[in-house]
């Protein structure tokens, strides 16, 4: 629950600072925008729920996608991601030391126990925080 909680706070520094006004600003042309980042953090928690039992009913629009607009809507993405991390939660209260331990298969890393896709998706999290903060700092509307 402690890693849990720490990446709430480390991500919180970048997701706190997004409004309305910022979900537009990009890195370059070549990048996507905040807006789209922080939806895809928020879809990509909900949609790994999938592998630890959790059918969140989350439409993926933005994985392997284009940014054409997906996240413009903050109050959507702020949804997302507390819905990602309330499931998050109640995974690490309501499962067992062995549950964690156990393996499964994804289509992205073969067989993986649960605590190492758990793992993932918080690295996931961070390292999207770490471009939205970047972006912030330096991007521009393009």
């Amino acid at each position: 629950m402690e890693i849990l909680a720490q990446n709430q706070v480390t991500c919180g520094f970048a997701f706190q600072k997004l409004s309305t006004e910022n979900l537009s600003l990009r890195l370059n042309d070549n990048t996507a925008s905040l807006g789209f980042i922080y939806r895809h953090i928020g879809e990509t928690m909900n949609m790994f729920g999938a592998f630890f039992g959790e059918i969140m009913g989350v439409e993926n629009t933005t994985m392997g996608q284009e940014d054409k607009g997906q996240g413009k809507v903050l109050e959507d993405s702020v949804k997302l991601v507390s819905q990602g991390y309330e499931m998050l939660q109640r995974l690490v209260e309501n499962n067992t030391d062995s549950w964690w331990l156990e393996e499964i298969d994804t289509p992205f890393f073969g067989r993986v126990t649960r605590i190492r896709l758990f793992a993932h998706v918080l690295f996931h999290n961070a390292h999207h925080a770490g471009q939205l903060s970047l972006t912030l700092a330096r991007g521009s509307r393009i």
